[in-house]
């Protein structure tokens, strides 16, 4: 098809624009990675847990015990509480993601429209400036400046200088400048969408929680199939077994117990709800584990502008140097200001303060990069005018760095301008500049940035401050902030090479806690030093110079006023630019870690006495202690009911590392004194004259569940009044179900005779204070070996 030339400056028109749609030549690109309701129908109902249960309902089916088939509700109840609550989720993230969308702004009759990615065109003229990302790929067909930081997509860690006529690929984002450029490959055929086409499959994000759940689940296939196989085997064989119906019977109450059945619902269920939490306070979390990462994060690092400041830059005043003309420096200023078309905040508030002069023309622009740290431009018959870091600008030991140093300890972010006579040299500063000015700039310290950093303080979080401002201004702005131990602030130019000398460059990384005049580059391989260290890592940020750090931390944290392209990369979008919703996400992220490891204790302990009392059953060749229906009851009144109340429950405690090895090291001995007290129990009782079966699993069925009531008030702790009463209550639900007798029926507890009642007492006494004590001995035990 023939391309009709388009005039940049004008743009497409309204007519080229509707033909470009009618022939399907626009930004249509694959969909996120959702999934459609379909997809989380199935995932929610077609899982593994859901597959053994469903057997297993069948064989009780099959062996004539519909009664017992009780336990197949959580298949219902999984699912449905599963495919509802990400439901919610995705409705209210997609609400929250069209606040975060990117934008284009193309050149449409001559004018300047802001569009969705989706409504660009082919051959659309697209502007840009510094921090935007290219959202097509394109042609450059002016550039002022220009230069395009590709590194996300290839790797190369240099921002690559762009001409008329280059090509630019989506993906990528300006890394200074600004310039037009025409859409030549939209849609699927960009390069961005090729490169992330295989990969565009919705997966939960890994965690270090549901890392340690999978492990469990991996253990437990390997476990269940042997240890119900040899069951079965015996209780075919059992002179004590009656029928075959009755040994499957046996089989499948065994294996039901050894299921995890809530384990895997109730953590999504507690990420989904701890995501939902987040978004009514306008953080978007990109990824179920971001509502985790914050609280195990030990090091925050935190960019200046934008996270303790307000980003609000307001034009302080301007030090004219002495012997130069006042006039002529707000004159300079100005011009300066007019001559980038894509101002930053810094140059945006000089223009505010000083009028361009109409008989200034520039004919040649270099606008501000985060790596030179300053910005140039050339005027016809003026020279070249230079702003930026008077550091960079000037010499060592010229004497206007003296009161350089005074405007910043004072806090100002300080800026010179500077002369040069000789011809403009483009990204390279001339050797000599003559100083004219020093311009200070104010920021606003955020009213609650001290109140935000003393919590994390208290919660064990080491702060740093990485800047590319003036070191004594950041600090400056730390100290008023109440950042600690920032007296002073060290000069990343007299850091180490990261490249060559790492360890050095480390060693004053973990020592420092504020930094100045910091690069791109400097700002990634310091989260790279700390991670190195071992440390979890998060950095917030909200311009283009973070992208590469935000991109490389455990946890990037973009504000939603910051560019596009540091929101692209983060994990979490502050989308209300609030700094104060930092804590409620350490919060969440603790409710969520430290619920599901109470909820995980519950459920292994359940499959621990489930696995043991297999093995137990299966070596005796007696019948199995429980009928299905029993192991139901027991699991609905001491895990699955409590269970969901405790991983919705507020938890603000210290998060501590190690969670698969703590789970273990409390639930395997809890479940092992558990089944061996009721085995016991159902045992002894087994064998009087005067009990029968039936009176001997009830028993065993008031062994176990006291003894799990003893387990739900141990991980519960610190024990609050409403945990006591949830106790209590299932005690008391599992009491009702005694005293009636359609329900005592249903669930065949017979009451035992009197002689009894002193081997229940004392089995369950002694069940009651093994889960309690034996878990702190094998952990005192298992602490001193290490």
């Amino acid at each position: 098809m023939t391309t009709t030339a388009v005039d940049p400056s004008v743009g497409l028109t309204a007519a080229q624009v509707e033909e470009r749609r009618a022939d399907g030549r626009t930004n249509a690109v694959p969909d996120a990675p959702v999934r459609s309701f379909g997809q989380i129908a199935r995932a929610n109902i077609l899982t593994p847990v859901n597959a053994i249960i469903s057997t297993l309902f069948v064989l009780i089916l099959v062996a004539g015990y519909p009664a017992d088939a009780l336990f197949a509700g959580v298949v219902v109840a999984n699912s449905g509480i599963g495919i509802v609550q990400e439901l919610r989720a995705r409705s209210t993230l997609r609400e929250l993601e069209l606040l975060n969308a990117p934008a284009a702004v193309a050149r449409r009759d001559g004018a300047s429209v802001e569009l969705a990615v989706s409504d660009v065109v082919a051959d659309e003229i697209l502007v840009i400036g510094s921090g935007d990302q290219i959202v097509v790929d394109g042609e450059i067909v002016s550039a002022v400046g220009l230069d395009i930081d590709e590194s996300l997509l290839t790797g190369e860690s240099d921002a690559m200088s762009k001409h008329p006529g280059d090509d630019v690929m989506s993906g990528s984002f300006v890394a200074s400048g600004s310039g037009l450029y025409r859409a030549t490959a939209i849609g699927s055929d960009s390069y961005a969408a090729k490169l992330v086409d295989e990969a565009r499959v919705f997966k939960l994000a890994d965690s270090e929680l549901r890392s340690g759940v999978n492990t469990i689940l991996r253990w437990l296939t390997f476990i269940i199939p042997p240890a119900a196989t040899l069951l079965l085997i015996r209780q075919l064989g059992s002179d004590d077994v009656d029928t075959w119906q009755e040994a499957l019977q046996g089989t499948v109450a065994a294996s039901v117990a050894m299921v995890p059945d809530g384990l895997v619902l109730l953590t999504s269920l507690a990420f989904i709800v701890g995501i939902m939490s987040l978004a009514r306070h306008q953080a978007l979390a990109k990824e179920l584990a971001s509502v985790e990462l914050l609280a195990r994060v030990d090091t925050l690092c935190l960019d200046k502008t934008g996270t303790i400041t307000t980003g609000e830059i307001s034009y302080g005043s301007v030090e004219v140097l002495p012997g130069i003309d006042d006039g002529f420096v707000s004159d300079a200023l100005g011009a300066l200001g007019a001559s980038d078309p894509s101002p930053n905040a810094t140059l945006a508030a000089i223009v505010e303060a000083h009028a361009s002069p109409d008989d200034w023309t520039a004919d040649e622009v270099t606008p501000f990069s985060s790596a030179r740290k300053w910005a140039a431009t050339h005027f016809t018959d003026r020279g070249s005018f230079y702003l930026g870091a008077p550091e960079i600008l000037l010499e060592p030991g010229d004497d206007t760095l003296g009161a350089v140093a005074r405007l910043a300890e004072a806090g100002s972010r300080v800026l010179l301008l500077a002369q040069s006579d000789g011809a403009h040299q483009g990204e390279r500063r001339p050797d000599h500049l003559e100083p004219l000015a020093l311009v200070s700039l104010e920021d606003t310290v955020r009213d609650d940035a001290a109140e935000i950093l003393e919590y994390f303080n208290s919660q064990g979080v080491t702060i740093k401050v990485i800047s590319g401002d003036n070191p004594a201004t950041v600090a400056a702005v730390a100290r008023r902030a109440g950042v600690r131990n920032a007296d002073t602030g060290v000069d990343a130019r007299t850091l180490p090479d990261p490249d060559t000398e790492f360890d050095a460059f480390t060693t004053q990384v973990l020592s420092t806690p504020v930094f100045g005049r910091v690069t791109p580059h400097q700002k990634r391989a310091m989260v790279r030093s700390l991670q190195s260290e071992g440390h979890v890592v998060a950095m917030t940020g909200d311009g283009v110079n973070d992208v590469l750090a935000l991109k490389d931390a455990d946890m990037g944290i973009a504000m939603g006023a910051g560019s596009p392209s540091t929101r692209a990369v983060a994990q979490l979008v502050l989308l209300d630019n609030r700094f104060s919703t930092l804590p409620l996400v350490v919060a969440e992220g603790r409710r969520v870690i430290n619920n599901i490891e109470r909820v995980a204790n519950l459920f292994i302990t359940k499959a621990t006495y489930a696995v043991l009392l297999t093995l137990i059953v299966g070596l005796a060749g007696v019948p199995f202690p429980f009928l299905p229906r029993q192991l139901t009851l027991i699991g609905t009144f001491s895990i699955g009911i409590p269970g969901f109340f405790l991983a919705l429950s507020p938890n603000e405690a210290l998060v501590r590392p190690g969670f698969l090895e703590r789970v273990l090291r409390y639930s395997v001995p809890a479940g092992a004194v558990s089944g061996i007290a009721a085995y016991v129990v159902y045992d002894v009782t087994r064998r009087m004259s005067d009990v029968t079966l039936a009176e001997a699993r009830t028993c065993a069925t008031i062994t176990l569940l006291s003894a799990g009531l003893v387990v739900l008030i141990v991980v519960s702790r610190p024990l609050e009044l409403w945990k006591v009463a949830l106790a209590a209550g299932m005690g008391a639900l599992y009491i009702g179900v005694m005293a009636i007798p359609f329900l005592r029926n249903y669930f065949q507890l017979d009451l035992p005779p009197s002689d009894a009642w002193p081997v229940v007492a004392a089995g369950t006494a002694i069940a009651c204070v093994g889960v309690w004590l034996v878990p702190l001995i094998v952990e005192r035990l298992t602490v001193d070996r290490d």
